[in-house]
Parts: C-alpha cells; sequence; structure tokens
C-alpha cells in the first residue's frame, strides 16, 4: 500500500463521529440481518410456501414505497441522528413484541407480515438517513474510502448476522428475537453519541419539494443510470427470498444452513470492499459498474443450478462481490453529485429503487418460483441481469463512459 493510502486511510480513522456512526450501523445492520433470517424460517415452517416467502418482501416493500419520498424531505430537514435512533429504537420494539408473541404462541402468517410492514415503514426513514448522514462526517476527499470502510462494516454484519441467526435459531426462535433487540438498543445508544454540523434544508414542505429528488435524479442520466441498473439487476437476479426452498428443498440442510447461504454474499463484498478500501476505482468507474453486474448475473445463474452446498456458497459469494463493486461506486456517485441540502430527498430516491430491488425482487422470486420452481426462478434471474448490463450500454450512454468518480472542473 502506498503512503498516500496509508495516510488517507489513518485521516479516515481519525473521523470519530464517522466510527461512532460506523458502530451503530454494524450493530443495527447485525441485527436487521438476524430478523430476516429469522422471519423468513418462521414463516416458511409457518406456511411451507414460497407466495407467502414473497409476501414478506412485498409487505417490506409498499409501505416503504409510500413513505420514503416524504421521509427524504424530513431527514432534510430534521436532524438525522435523532432520526436513526428512533428508526433502531422502534426495530428493537418489534423485536420484543416478536418475544412475546413467539412464547405465547401468537405468531402466525398474518403477525409476520404485520410486523414485516411495520419493517418497512421504519427503513424507509433508516435508508436515506444513513446515505444522507455520511458525507456530514468526512471530508469530500474521503468520501469514496468511508463509503467503501462502512460497506465493510456492513458485510460484516451481513456474514455475521445471518450465520449467529441460522445458530440461535436451531436453539430457540426467541434467542434469536432477544438478541436483535439487544443489538439495535446498542445502535441506538451508539447513535446518540454521534455529534454533526445539523443544517436543515430551506425548502418548503409541499409536493414540488418532496419530489425534488426524484426531479434531480430523472435529470442527472449518469445517477437515473447507476440507479435503475442496480434496481433491475438486484430486482431479476436476486434469489435471498428463495434460500429456505432452496437450503431445505434442494442443499438438504437446516437452519445453520440458510444462515451460511444468507451469510455468503456479504462473504464475498466484504472481501470487495476491503479491496476498494484499500485501491478504489479511480478511471472506467461506469464500465467496472457494468461488468460487475453481468457477473452478477453469471452467479446467480451459477447458483440457481448447483446442488452441492460448496458451489453455492462460492456462487453467492460471487454475487456479493459483484453486487459491492455496483454499491460502492453508485453511493460515491450520488453523494458527490448531490447538493448537501437535497442528500437527504435524493437517498431516499435511491431507497425506493434499493427496497423496490430488494423486497420487490423477493416477491418476484417467490411469484416465479410458485410457477416455474425455485431453480428455474433463479436461472431466469441469472439470464436476465445479464441482458440488463448489456442493455444499459446503449440506454445510458452516460454512466458507460463515465471515467472518473469525480469530474474535473
Amino acid at each position: 500500500m502506498s503512503t498516500d493510502t496509508q495516510a488517507r486511510l489513518q485521516d479516515l480513522l481519525a473521523q470519530k463521529p464517522f466510527l461512532r456512526f460506523w458502530l451503530a450501523r454494524v450493530s443495527g445492520i447485525l441485527a436487521n440481518q438476524m430478523l430476516s433470517v429469522a422471519l423468513a424460517w418462521h414463516m416458511y415452517e409457518i406456511t411451507g410456501s414460497a407466495w407467502d416467502l414473497g409476501l414478506v418482501g412485498l409487505f417490506q416493500f409498499v409501505p416503504a414505497l409510500i413513505l420514503t419520498l416524504p421521509a427524504g424531505h424530513i431527514v432534510d430537514k430534521l436532524n438525522k441522528v435523532h432520526i436513526y435512533a428512533a428508526c433502531m429504537l422502534i426495530q428493537a420494539a418489534v423485536a420484543c413484541l416478536l418475544v412475546w408473541g413467539t412464547q405465547a404462541d401468537a405468531v402466525t402468517r398474518e403477525w409476520v407480515l404485520f410486523v414485516s410492514a411495520i419493517l418497512g415503514m421504519v427503513r424507509s426513514f433508516q435508508m436515506p438517513t444513513q446515505q444522507a448522514l455520511t458525507p456530514h462526517l468526512v471530508p469530500p476527499n474521503l468520501l469514496q474510502r468511508a463509503v467503501a470502510l462502512s460497506s465493510t462494516g456492513v458485510q460484516t454484519a451481513v456474514i455475521s448476522g445471518p450465520a449467529l441467526g441460522g445458530i440461535l435459531y436451531a436453539t430457540h426462535v426467541n434467542a434469536v428475537y432477544a438478541i436483535c433487540a439487544v443489538f439495535l438498543l446498542l445502535a441506538f445508544f451508539f447513535t446518540l453519541t454521534v455529534r454533526y454540523d445539523h443544517k436543515p434544508s430551506r425548502a418548503a414542505a409541499d409536493l414540488k419539494s418532496v419530489l425534488a429528488g426524484a426531479h434531480f435524479v430523472w435529470h442527472h442520466k449518469v445517477l437515473l443510470g447507476a440507479i435503475a441498473l442496480d434496481l433491475f439487476a438486484v430486482l431479476l437476479g436476486g434469489a435471498t427470498a428463495l434460500l429456505p426452498i432452496f437450503a431445505k428443498d434442494i442443499l438438504h440442510t437446516g437452519p445453520e444452513g440458510l444462515g451460511i447461504l444468507r451469510s455468503s454474499p456479504a462473504v464475498g463484498a466484504l472481501l470487495m470492499a476491503v479491496v476498494l478500501t484499500k485501491w478504489p476505482i479511480e478511471r472506467k468507474v461506469g464500465r467496472w459498474m457494468l461488468v460487475a453486474v453481468a457477473v452478477f448475473g453469471i452467479a446467480n445463474f451459477a447458483f440457481g443450478l448447483s446442488t452441492n452446498m460448496a458451489l453455492s456458497i462460492a456462487a453467492l459469494m460471487v454475487t456479493g462481490a459483484a453486487d459491492n463493486v455496483s454499491v460502492v461506486t453508485r453511493i460515491t456517485l450520488l453523494q458527490l453529485e448531490t447538493p448537501e441540502d437535497m442528500r437527504g430527498r435524493v437517498a431516499a430516491v435511491n431507497s425506493i429503487f434499493i427496497g423496490a430491488s430488494n423486497q420487490l425482487g423477493e416477491f418476484e422470486s417467490g411469484a416465479t418460483a410458485s410457477m416455474w420452481g425455485p431453480v428455474g426462478s433463479v436461472v431466469f434471474g441469472g439470464l436476465a441481469t445479464v441482458g440488463v448490463a448489456l442493455a444499459a450500454i446503449k440506454i445510458f450512454p452516460d454512466l458507460a463512459n463515465r471515467d472518473k468518480m469525480v469530474l474535473p472542473k
């Protein structure tokens, strides 16, 4: 590693508010991942239905779709630390509610869908807040490394969360929900220690202001292309919702195996995040993003055809590594090119696309799996993702030809 790279990493690690928020995010996402594994397996145990697994994602997506744009306006107006802390506290309360419901043997299909809807509402505020807050905590020259380091922590949590959740679930489902509540409360307290110079947006509380983020993205084709590319790639290529089926019926493993499968993409993403922290992409960023999306699709295709646990884990690791190249590139472009007083609203637009790709993608996977089976659903999605990457070369030439993160002035 060069002397300049070492100096920049040391400068980044000296940003105490950023590091405190990093701890809060890691703790919160660790709990989110454990909760996702437990809810998915709980639902599959109750109903044994691929359709119901898809509904879990849909019930998280619809409230987020409705609330995220207004949430972005609120994020620009109010103190972002307070909003994020409230998100952690509400999710801790949800985890406690699940402990009580499981103990009382009251958790049903409808109960899981209700909890999923609450989580969708909360995350409509959480996602734009965490994206908009990071640029306030580091100087612009450290932002790409801060995004990559944040991704390292996030992926570490995404690795350990499902694995820990699967192990705890094998003991008792309430062990997962109780530990989730503890980590969410830790995230709440870590967040309250973060300070930044809050400058509320002066935008009026009207429809024009709420839609300003969407208007900004629509007229910045590089950002629109980056967000849309990620949307269609994960919407079509994601296999997360079907992992309980692959674990139980195809790979013949239990909740522990499901936890390992859920963690595997994050292992690949973590390794890639370490690479990007040390050696960020500085040239041909658009081309690298398109290649990463195509590799993501190919790896999902391979996972869909696999009947071997080791091969399935390897394929999922490649999906995570490829996806992280796309994620770091997209978030860095968004934060560098968005005016400070609009970051919450633009991050809200990005959150809608992420929610559509993740939660709506889970519903798409469940729906197609109910028609073609889980293998057919994942194989089709992988091939379609490669098609999306090829189509983006023509549809979004500004993104495909983008050379550097920061354009010369």
